[in-house]
């Protein structure tokens, strides 16, 4: 239970200080972190975790990169289904803490979004269902690519985490006008239900998306990163 503990955790920290940059921190009168500060955050949550808890249960924080691990022969099918579960119910509590902070504010309104992430009329820059759709599959495929090399036995030791939390501040840098960036079901679904309406019902879109996107990149470093004869 100590990794399903970990994985709750670790999943609460990322939603809690990426989507709570995001919805606190953003736009704040004159002093807001912006796109920037909210893309340091995602990868902040994602390096301090792995140095506090990847010894525990290796820090996936996320259903995607569990099933691109299983998929790149790295984590084992039995556990993906409890660790998936721990890592929705931790994005879920973070979902919930993160509203109870916000909405101690005059004037809060979730249909603001809430951090969730959306396509069409949803995605902050407008983007249709398409471009949000490959954004998410390459965005996850590349993160995929980059743990699985940051952790392979050849890379360099103990620089995996900054390499991991620098991708993913990478991705939102590029992909938070398109999406609000998920690449991570947990992620999505723990603000999504919260706002509950349009969020729920584009939700599929940041369940499959990723997690295509987390088996091509398993697939693509099988086979550029297999050892030569």
């Amino acid at each position: 239970m100590n990794k399903y503990g970990a994985e709750f955790f670790g999943t609460f920290w990322l939603v809690l200080g990426g989507c709570g940059s995001a919805v606190l921190a953003a736009a704040f009168p004159d002093v807001g972190i912006g796109l920037l500060g909210v893309s340091l955050a995602f990868g902040l949550t994602v390096l301090t975790m792995a140095f506090a808890i990847g010894h525990i249960s290796g820090c996936h924080l996320n259903p995607a990169v569990s099933v691109g691990l299983w998929a790149g022969g790295r984590f084992p099918g039995k556990e993906l289904l409890p660790y998936i579960v721990a890592q929705v119910l931790g994005g879920i509590a973070a979902g919930g803490v993160l509203y109870l902070i916000a909405s101690g504010k005059a004037g809060f309104d979730l249909s603001a979004g809430f951090a969730s992430n959306g396509y069409g009329a949803h995605s902050p820059g407008g983007y249709s269902l398409p471009a949000a759709l490959i954004t998410e599959v390459v965005m996850t495929m590349m993160f995929l690519i980059v743990i699985l090399g940051a952790t392979d036995k050849r890379a360099p030791q103990g620089f995996a985490p900054i390499a991991i939390g620098l991708c993913l501040t990478l991705i939102h840098l590029i992909s938070i006008p398109v999406t609000n960036t998920s690449v991570n079901p947990a992620r999505s679904t723990g603000v999504a239900v919260f706002v509950g309406d349009w969020a729920i019902a584009q939700l599929w879109l940041f369940w499959i998306a990723p997690i295509v996107g987390g088996i091509l990149g398993a697939v693509v470093y099988r086979f550029i990163g297999r050892e030569q004869d």
